[in-house]
């Protein structure tokens, strides 16, 4: 156990209480860690609007604008209106990942509702084979949010973990070890 004078050899539990004490403090480290991580990460959520604050592109659709690997900064600001030209990140229903794509073509109904076509740069043609069937356009209830800025090939990580499952247990792996050794 961890605590001092419960082993019957008193040499033996003070030599394994100031072990159990560092694995306390570093499991706790690793706990405020992942906490203030979420809190961050929620933090983003409130201040940019959007559910998802940070993507990565996973395709060459928008290439040259983006290329796989790049990191997006989004933001979902429900005042600010879609225009033509703008890159959308989008979620359509029955599909777990959201799409990176350019804003081709609005529809402005008469009563102020929007609806909205998009296109890969790098695609032949618009994504109406993507949307759901018997759905022609996207509505802003669809948008994840709205591209802002990104970081070149930062995503790559990301990217490596989700394509070779054994890459992704090994960082996770070296980083336990890390986190269990490393002694402050």
């Amino acid at each position: 156990t961890c605590k001092p004078g419960v082993n019957i050899n008193p040499d033996f539990s003070y030599k394994i209480y100031p072990f159990c004490l560092q694995l306390y403090y570093q499991v706790l480290n690793f706990g405020m860690i992942v906490s203030s991580a979420l809190m961050i990460w929620k933090g983003l959520m409130v201040v940019t609007g959007s559910e998802s604050p940070i993507v990565v592109v996973l395709s060459g659709s928008m290439e040259p604008a983006f290329h796989r690997g790049d990191l997006l900064f989004l933001t979902n600001r429900v005042e600010d209106p879609i225009r033509v030209g703008e890159i959308v990140v989008f979620r359509i229903e029955g599909r777990e990942i959201p799409i990176v794509h350019r804003v081709l073509k609005i529809h402005e109904k008469e009563n102020g509702d929007i609806k909205f076509l998009t296109k890969g740069d790098n695609n032949a043609v618009d994504d109406r084979g993507l949307y759901k069937r018997d759905q022609h356009w996207l509505e802003k209830k669809d948008v994840v949010g709205r591209a802002r800025g990104f970081v070149p090939y930062i995503g790559i990580v990301t990217i490596l973990m989700n394509d070779y499952p054994k890459f992704k247990y090994a960082v996770l792996f070296m980083l336990g070890l890390f986190v269990l050794v490393h002694r402050e």
